[in-house]
């Protein structure tokens, strides 16, 4: 959601405070955030102290124009912008010449500019081309999919990635429609799900297209397929006590998260920071309803901290 009250055109982030408490911890002078978006998790880091230097990528282009502008002028020499998938956060900091970092942050939605510029064609609320790119240089959009992925294809997507419980009864609607014209707009799905759901689905709280768009913006940006390796290669790019900072929205992400932590844990390699999932308080939920579905769970490399806590235990 834009931040209108607070004069602001930018997105606003989620969970700050609560990130902001883990970055404070200890003296974390080098952050990567790993989804930039606009730069709101990563102001909050610089503004916060001026010993904090952040790295900030984004595979979206406008998202690294846009806080690469806002961030450069007020934190100028603490903070480095570029064009990068997170998922190969290894070879950017081989790159940068950096080893180690303190923190790294992964929010994995989707900033409320890309859902609000109807030309990106995430918003089933909008009538604009089924795009759903967050890199634009990307090859497969959302209407590829739609047009060319077979019956059940496009069925296990909707059932995997929405966790749609109509994905049969969508799938076989969307294989129907177009096989009289083409769907090319989100208005086109929009009505394609309408037909296919039960009547009673069509008027609930949230809108029934929801889980559709989420399972194809899902499958067109290859979200899950690499995350738990993902995780894994950013876990080991920790200093000792740094902290690996993940906000989900969406049950399979969370509990790739989840897994992966508790794996790294078992091994002795990492301390889970979060036992209990840490989530948008009711106020932070009021001024932001998109923050509702956000969890954040955080691990962090054993180090002094590990040592210092299993001295207690003896």
């Amino acid at each position: 959601m834009m931040d209108n009250s607070r004069g602001s055109i930018y997105h606003t982030p989620v969970l700050v405070d609560e990130v902001l408490a883990f970055v404070n911890e200890r003296k974390r002078s080098t952050v990567v955030d790993c989804t930039l978006g606009d730069g709101g998790h990563s102001e909050a880091i610089l503004a916060n102290s001026q010993d904090n230097f952040v790295f900030g990528i984004d595979i979206d282009d406008e998202a690294v124009e846009v806080a690469g502008k806002r961030l450069d002028a007020g934190f100028r020499g603490r903070f480095h912008v570029s064009k990068w998938d997170y998922r190969q956060l290894n070879l950017h900091l081989a790159r940068v010449g950096v080893p180690r970092v303190s923190a790294i942050l992964i929010d994995l939605g989707v900033s409320s500019r890309q859902l609000d510029q109807a030309h990106r064609g995430f918003s089933y609320w909008a009538d604009a081309p089924l795009d759903m790119r967050m890199n634009p240089q990307g090859t497969r959009t959302a209407r590829d999919i739609l047009a060319q992925w077979s019956e059940a294809e496009i069925e296990t997507i909707l059932r995997e990635y929405g966790e749609e419980r109509f994905s049969r009864q969508i799938a076989r609607a969307i294989v129907e429609r177009r096989c009289k014209r083409p769907i090319e707009t989100a208005t086109d799905l929009v009505d394609v799900i309408i037909s296919a759901v039960p009547a009673k689905a069509r008027y609930r709280s949230l809108h029934p297209a929801r889980k559709t768009f989420q399972a194809l913006r899902i499958a067109v940006n290859d979200e899950l397929s690499r995350l738990d390796e993902a995780l894994r290669k950013c876990f080991g790019l920790l200093e000792p006590e740094g902290v690996l900072m993940v906000i989900t929205y969406h049950s399979l992400e969370d509990r790739i998260a989840k897994t992966v932590f508790r794996q790294i844990e078992a091994r002795g390699a990492g301390v889970v920071r979060t036992k209990k999932v840490i989530r948008p308080g009711k106020a932070e939920v009021a001024r932001n309803p998109r923050s509702r579905s956000a969890k954040l769970r955080i691990i962090q490399s054993r180090g002094c901290w590990g040592k210092e806590n299993d001295d207690k235990k003896r």
